[in-house]
């Protein structure tokens, strides 16, 4: 007998079935077990190697598991019913399969080693993002990750090696001949002894036009990596300058970067992350040359803005969900947010960043600058005259040019 994948759906004419979860208990006393048996049908209708749902039973139970690849056989320690791990199924479907912007599960899991975070993208409406990583099951697919994803983490490792071959002007493994490189032109100008000087000159002569050289290469590359791995590239990039201590004063570096690698408008969403934690007031002014690069007259990078500040309320919503609207009004006298782009924002509920739970208590938390927006628009509609606002929690100001390299 088959279910719905997501059983919250009554509908019997859902078309993402997924067999009945079928268990056994076998052997007695504290050699007692439950055998999943029918684990890998379960596990093909989720798209999901069987091992996790298996290993989600055991985080969950408190329980050690088995895996008996060969045979088929997946096993959870301790006597449980059917029934109860087919309602744990549900938390594990909910967390790991569904995607959280269309609820559908035609989704794909994506690992990356290297950051220790797992991406999840859907098929079905062309969500993009990452899942959170707390739950103790995720230390386990970091280490086992999908068939589907360990595939292309050998390529990508494959592609590196005949990169740095490339660069290296290497002729041995897959990088092929020294034929096959497209060498600088000082090897192949007049200058033919050029490789062979030795003096301090032709030497850095030499690095520098390599450097060059490799530059061009990883320029092209990278262009011709996913959106998810250019975003990787950009996180690391920042990330190093904020660890060396040199971040302050690489807001062109970071805005050079970013278009390099063809992901300005997402910019902000990183900048949220990496710059951004509970003392983000403070912050907003540390920072507020950095994010201006990105966000001035760009409405796509103010709404990725958005979704950056909604996941730091979700990191730090004791301290941040009570004083939603005034960091609110901080972005926008900072000029980091634009009137209509908070506006569009309210008037829809997105659970696209957060849960569509805390997304509606954000945006109930934002209500009364919100509303303030709206009134201080219809009133500098009705009249052109100047008015004093000292008496209202919120200064409004009019858009001007801004010179951010003055800030």
């Amino acid at each position: 007998m088959s279910v719905n994948v997501n059983r919250s759906v009554s509908d019997q004419f859902y078309r993402y079935k997924m067999p009945r979860l079928i268990a056994k208990v076998e052997g007695k006393g504290n050699g007692i077990k439950t055998v999943i048996v029918n684990m890998v049908d379960v596990a093909k209708a989720l798209n999901r190697p069987p091992k996790y749902p298996t290993k989600f039973f055991g985080c969950e139970l408190g329980a050690q598991t088995q895996f008996d690849t060969k045979n088929d056989r997946y096993i959870v320690n301790g006597s449980h019913e059917a029934n109860k791990l087919q309602d744990m199924l549900d938390g594990f479907i909910r967390k790991f399969v569904l995607c959280p912007e269309c609820d559908n599960p035609e989704t794909d899991l994506h690992i990356n080693p290297k950051k220790q975070t797992i991406g999840n993208s859907c098929k079905a409406c062309g969500y993009q993002g990452m899942l959170d990583t707390r739950h103790k099951l995720c230390t386990f697919i970091l280490k086992n990750p999908p068939e589907n994803d360990s595939g292309s983490v050998k390529k990508e490792k494959e592609k590196k090696n005949r990169k740095k071959d490339k660069e290296n002007g290497s002729s041995g493994g897959e990088a092929g001949n020294h034929n096959d490189i497209d060498a600088p032109d000082a090897v192949d100008g007049d200058d033919d002894d050029w490789a062979e000087e030795t003096t301090e000159e032709a030497q850095r002569r030499r690095m520098e036009e390599i450097s060059e050289h490799a530059k061009g290469l990883t320029l092209t590359d990278d262009l011709e990596k996913s959106l998810e791995e250019r975003v990787n590239i950009f996180y690391n990039f920042v990330k190093e300058k904020k660890d060396s201590g040199a971040i302050v004063s690489a807001d062109k570096e970071i805005l050079a970067e970013a278009e390099r690698l063809d992901v300005k408008a997402m910019g902000p969403l990183i900048l949220s992350e990496l710059l951004f934690d509970e003392n983000i007031r403070e912050q907003i002014k540390k920072y507020k040359r950095h994010f201006l690069r990105f966000c001035h007259n760009n409405k796509k990078a103010q709404k990725y803005l958005l979704g950056g500040f909604e996941c730091l309320v979700k990191l730090y919503q004791t301290q941040l969900l009570p004083r939603v609207p005034i960091i609110l009004k901080d972005l926008y006298d900072a000029d980091l947010l634009e009137e209509d782009v908070i506006l569009a924002w309210a008037e829809k509920v997105s659970k696209k960043y957060v849960s569509k739970e805390l997304a509606k208590e954000i945006h109930a938390k934002a209500e009364p600058f919100v509303k303030w927006l709206k009134e201080a628009e219809e009133e500098s509609e009705g009249s052109e005259e100047e008015e004093d606002d000292n008496h209202r929690i919120y200064s409004y100001h009019e858009e001007e040019d801004i010179d951010i390299d003055a800030i």
